[in-house]
């Protein structure tokens, strides 16, 4: 990065710390003069004791929620350290289970140098294939494809987002966007950042020579767990939260149409964890029912605000 430039590396952990000792401290050594922000949602005192410590022993910048604030608020607790106190002029948002190395990074502030680019390098998995290079939800029903439905539907009513798990901001465009929507606690927060800032006149870019790896997933299954496994708190925010983005930020016609669709969706969500889990299906079933009934309710009361500010 420019020498006028400082970067700070915003990482929201719970319960997560084995995580971060392996690919957080991989990060901080490939990228020294960073920043590096920790920021701990609450899970147990035994956990926020053992952060304390990493964070201590490597020199990292601790922010020790008194709660869980979920992944939004954890992130814009960690932009407010990173942007008021610390200097940052841009942060990277990483996950606990992902690691970018320096080449990639330097790539990523290329990229950004005017202020007004919102950008992800090609993320890998642990195997070396490709997890995010882009990504669009499309606005006829909610549903979400990468680069080859792009090219298959180029016609399509879509918008672009990029992935969460690791994301750059230039401080002057998260200024403008306001940072993360608190409403989402988990999921579908980097979808509704991304058309946000697309919106204000931002430039979504996936950055291809950056790369970075992430093991999806790690932070919400168990090691017992098989790799497409997912966890009912999974299931239950991406359901839930689909809706809210749609109260949020769609017209009325497309919200409803959203809504129509919810349970079709859920399905596709259960789906991502593979079918064995249909052996035992309360649990992902009640999650995904709970989730679209959470989201229409919140859909409701959102849509009757923004009526109501009419």
């Amino acid at each position: 990065m420019s020498t006028s430039r400082v970067l700070g590396i915003i990482v929201v952990n719970y319960a997560s710390s084995h995580l971060l000792e392996v690919n957080l401290a991989a990060t901080a050594a490939a990228v020294p003069d960073a920043r590096i922000i920790v920021v701990d949602n609450l899970s147990s005192p035994a956990e926020r004791e053992r952060v304390s410590t990493l964070c201590e022993e490597h020199g990292w910048h601790l922010v020790a929620m008194p709660d869980n604030a979920g992944f939004g608020g954890g992130v814009n607790a960690g932009a407010s350290l990173a942007f008021d106190e610390l200097g940052a002029t841009d942060i990277l948002l990483l996950n606990p289970d992902a690691h970018i190395d320096s080449r990639s990074t330097s790539a990523l502030a290329s990229a950004t140098a005017d202020g007004m680019t919102l950008a992800s390098p090609r993320v890998e998995d642990a195997g070396g294939r490709t997890w995010f290079a882009g990504m669009d939800v499309y606005l006829d029903d909610g549903s979400m494809g990468g680069p080859r439905r792009r090219r298959e539907q180029p016609d399509a009513r879509r918008l672009p987002w990029l992935s969460g798990a690791c994301l750059w901001v230039p401080r002057a465009l998260w200024e403008r966007v306001g940072g993360f929507h608190h409403d989402y606690f988990l999921y579908w927060e980097d979808v509704d950042i991304s058309v946000r800032a697309s919106r204000a006149g931002a430039r979504l870019l996936v950055v291809e020579e950056a790369i970075a790896v992430h093991d999806e997933g790690a932070t919400h299954r168990s090691t017992s767990q098989r790799p497409e496994a997912k966890s009912a708190l999974y299931y239950y925010y991406n359901i839930r939260n689909r809706l809210l983005f749609a109260a949020l930020l769609l017209d009325r016609a497309d919200a409803d149409a959203w809504s129509r669709t919810a349970f079709r969706n859920a399905w596709q969500v259960l789906l991502r964890g593979g079918r064995r889990q249909f052996l035992h299906p309360i649990a992902p079933l009640r999650a995904a029912w709970r989730g679209v009934r959470d989201g229409r309710r919140l859909m409701s009361d959102a849509l009757s605000q923004r009526n109501a500010s009419v």
